[in-house]
């Protein structure tokens, strides 16, 4: 058997369980990540590579997909 997944969501998406949402989770020493809406789908990153992610978005380098 495995052990459950804590899954973590952030404070700015609501008490309500059914806000859409992403999730994370460290696992074994990697980070895993779903949308709430459809958690089958899970993505498995380093804590390095999710951080160079998250500072680019910071940075705006990803701006010109939307």
């Amino acid at each position: 058997m495995t052990e459950a997944i804590n899954w973590q969501k952030s404070s700015f998406s609501g008490p309500d369980d059914n806000q859409n949402c992403i999730e994370l989770a460290p696992v074994d020493g990697l980070i895993k990540l779903r949308e709430s809406d459809d958690p089958q789908v899970v993505i498995t990153t380093s804590t390095t590579k999710l951080r160079a992610f998250l500072l680019g978005v910071k940075a705006g380098e990803f701006d010109h997909l939307i």
